[in-house]
């Protein structure tokens, strides 16, 4: 197999940071990273080019990080309510997917990434729920999520 170096200009889950060099299979780097510009060629004046962006991106870095503790400290206050229709037994006819939690959020005037919010599954029961949202590589916040089943009288007076 033929593997290719490059070095990463963004963050790729499971391979490296920003500012890394890797080795990664030619395939991988043609097909993915380099179309992407998650990557570029690991030649000697791409290397002296990126050591000179170094300083710069660790300040960007840096900006990002404080961002994102802010926004944080903002999260950890909040706690989520959805409101579904569910059967007996508290199984939701639907889901509370990442798409309704980042729109809920936004409602709140928090914009977060749909792709952020870790949920391994839709939520598809009533109850109480953790979610993670990654901010960023260093920051995540657990954020409390409850699902309630909507009551019978308020879907009758809906349907009339």
């Amino acid at each position: 197999m033929a593997t290719t170096t490059v070095l990463l200009r963004e963050d790729v889950e499971n391979l490296g940071a920003r500012g890394d060099i890797v080795k990664v299979k030619a395939g991988y780097a043609r097909n993915y990273l380099l179309p992407r510009k998650l990557a570029v060629a690991a030649t000697p004046s791409n290397m002296r080019q990126i050591e000179q962006e170094r300083a710069a991106l660790l300040r960007r870095e840096a900006r990002e990080r404080e961002a994102a503790q802010a926004r944080a400290a903002e999260l950890q206050t909040l706690r989520l309510t959805f409101t579904r229709r569910a059967g007996e037994h508290g199984i939701l006819y639907g889901s509370v997917t990442a798409m309704d939690i980042a729109e809920a959020l936004r409602e709140r005037g928090i914009e977060v990434d749909r792709r952020r919010i870790t949920l391994h599954e839709p939520i598809k029961t009533t109850g109480d729920f953790t979610v993670t949202v990654r901010l960023h590589r260093d920051v995540a916040v657990e954020l409390p999520v409850t699902v309630t089943a909507q009551d019978a009288e308020s879907e009758r007076k809906e349907s009339q």
